[in-house]
């Protein structure tokens, strides 16, 4: 067997070490650039569009291209193509996932940093019920399943208010056709922002009195812990075939965030475009509602809601 000789001079030690680590830089970079870019399951509501600012504009969104590919669904999709088989050509790597979908889904990791939680009032999540009737008395909801998140955060919720009977129904967005057929309505998202903003031109045309739950609010006056509807998470595979940290991809992401954040205007002019919202409506929305950073109170609220989802057998038991 051959001995390796080491350095025995500086200058030598030096030439050795560089060698070694160019060397290693080298395969490590042509592993990357082997690696196919990581596919991204991404969501075009209102609420995640600081969190894709780079992925969406120049100058980062050409670099990123080589590294991401995204394709844009509804929440609950997100944990279905993380949930397909690896090599399935509707699969993805990453995902903007409902956080109830992790304890369904094996195999994943959440990507540290970034949420879409609230610590307060969040506008974009609704329980929608008649005045004359109390939460005590709903037999039925009709539930926009878009995300499973909020369906699972609702199911906890009858439970603390002594309702466990309720039983939850699909049903489009469409509040009028929810509360003809239902009790209770839950809105998720962009629709549950346009019934908030219709409150009261709509009992202005029926004449009917309802109360809007903000279910963010009910659950943290409930629970004292934040509400957290989704995180982003990768595949153990992927992140592993990437070639890359998962430091190195949290860092997109959050640097992604940030900029998002110190971009408000923007996104507020590209939006009141797209959306039956006033700028004022959406700058509150991003920026008072909707809280982006996983801190230690969000992973602590996480922990809550995995907690009391087991309890009432309403998902698996899940340990972060």
């Amino acid at each position: 067997m051959q001995k390796e000789t080491l350095p025995r001079s500086a200058p030598q030690a030096r030439a050795w070490y560089s060698e070694d680590v160019n060397a290693f830089r080298a395969g490590r970079a042509t592993a990357i650039s082997e690696a196919k870019p990581l596919r991204i399951a991404a969501i075009r509501f209102l609420n995640p569009a600081p969190l894709m600012w780079d992925f969406e504009h120049e100058p980062q969104r050409t670099a990123l291209a080589a590294r991401y590919v995204i394709e844009y669904m509804m929440p609950a999709q997100c944990a279905e193509r993380l949930a397909l088989p690896h090599d399935h050509p509707d699969a993805a790597d990453i995902g903007l996932v409902p956080i109830a979908a992790l304890a369904a889904t094996g195999g994943l990791k959440i990507v540290p940093g970034c949420a879409i939680a609230s610590k307060g009032n969040i506008r974009s999540l609704l329980l929608v019920r008649r005045a004359s009737q109390p939460v005590a008395s709903i037999l039925t909801v009709a539930a926009d399943t878009s995300s499973r998140a909020t369906l699972a955060y609702t199911q906890i919720l009858f439970h603390l208010w002594h309702n466990p009977f309720a039983g939850f129904f699909q049903h489009a967005p469409d509040l009028d056709a929810m509360l003809a057929e239902h009790d209770a309505a839950m809105l998720i998202g962009d629709p549950a922002l346009f019934a908030l903003e219709d409150r009261e031109q709509r009992e202005a045309r029926t004449g009917e009195k309802l109360i809007y739950h903000d279910l963010a609010e009910e659950w943290i006056k409930l629970t004292g812990v934040p509400w957290i509807s989704a995180v982003w998470a990768i595949r153990e595979s992927s992140l592993k075939a990437s070639g890359r940290t998962m430091d190195e991809i949290a860092a997109d992401f959050t640097q992604s965030r940030d900029r998002g954040l110190a971009n408000i205007d923007s996104l507020v002019e590209e939006w009141s475009a797209k959306l039956p919202l006033s700028a004022e409506v959406i700058r509150a929305y991003l920026t008072a509602n909707i809280f982006y950073k996983l801190d230690e109170d969000c992973r602590n609220g996480l922990k809550v809601f995995y907690d009391l989802a087991a309890k009432y057998k309403i998902l698996p038991k899940f340990h972060m």
